[in-house]
């Protein structure tokens, strides 16, 4: 062979080497941008699964499961993604999962024949006792107290306040009055969960209890509405410290919802309203006693 015919042999041979060398590196590539689609497709997917899973979850305290199933709906539509669920299986007062599979197109991968892959995901939430939570109501009810949802419960507040009737005056941030208005307000800003002792509040709370409920009677009307300051998250204790006179301490074993339904009375010196089965914003302890308030939380 001559020299000259070697070297055409061997520039053909680097032609054929740099075609498959580019031929590979275009495979790569189109493997890194499909996967990159696909990973960004499944993330955003589980994200509105995630969010519909959430959103139905709140009315999971209902025995029924359509207005669970019409809410994940109503969250998958807002997230354009309702055309992908698959299934949605609700079991009330416990669960809910969405299913979701969405058949999302390749790009590069389509000239070996891949055109799309189905990207499917899943979103399971389930619903807990609340044990642990901020924004309480200086209120609290004796733990033995039977509840019956719905039905008209009332608290009696006198000048002596400590343990009153079904409810018990709570000194959540420390004691005296001013304190006591502002808590019932707007809410304790800071934590207690089952186990905590906590002191009774002491002296005549009357005034600041009808000053606090007038507040609240005036901020809504639909004990539904999930932001409505009406809709109280009270502690549920039981005696901790207690003498022949009054109780001193008490110590926290869960949490309960309680609606105030009507203006306070000066005269008969009471606060009436409802107790409600509702989730709310809180952490789960298995512990904790069963009163109503609930708490969620994804469990896949």
């Amino acid at each position: 062979m001559k020299l000259r015919d070697f070297h055409k042999d061997e520039r053909g041979n680097i032609i054929l080497i740099a075609a498959f060398l580019m031929l590979v590196l275009t495979a790569f590539a189109g493997l890194v941008v499909d996967g990159g689609h696909l990973y960004m497709s499944k993330a955003n997917l589980q994200k509105a699964a995630n969010a519909a899973a959430l959103s139905g979850g709140q009315e999971l305290t209902t025995n029924a499961g359509e207005p669970v199933t019409n809410i994940v709906k109503g969250i998958l539509d807002a997230h354009d993604v309702l055309p992908y669920l698959r299934s949605i299986n609700v079991t009330p007062e416990k669960s809910v999962a969405v299913h979701l599979n969405e058949p999302v197109a390749l790009f590069f991968s389509s000239i070996i024949g891949f055109d799309e892959v189905d990207v499917k995901v899943k979103a399971t939430v389930e619903v807990g006792k609340m044990g642990r939570a901020s924004g309480a109501a200086p209120i609290g009810i004796d733990d033995s107290i039977p509840l019956i949802y719905g039905n008209e419960y009332t608290l009696k507040v006198d000048e002596t306040a400590g343990d009153t009737g079904y409810f018990g005056a709570l000194a959540l941030e420390g004691p005296g009055a001013k304190l006591y208005e502002q808590n019932l307000m707007y809410g304790f800003d800071g934590e207690i969960k089952i186990g905590d002792i906590i002191n009774t509040q002491t002296g005549n709370i009357a005034g600041p209890t009808k000053t606090a409920v007038d507040y609240l009677i005036s901020t809504c009307s639909d004990m539904n509405a999930r932001d409505c300051p009406r809709v109280l998250l009270i502690p549920v204790y039981v005696p901790y410290n207690q003498d022949s006179n009054q109780m001193k301490q008490v110590k926290i074993t869960g949490f309960a919802y309680f609606y105030i339904s009507e203006p306070m009375n000066t005269h008969d010196k009471t606060i009436k309203g409802v107790f409600l089965k509702r989730v709310g914003t809180g952490f789960q302890l298995d512990d904790a006693s069963e009163k109503g308030a609930y708490t969620i939380r994804l469990v896949e």
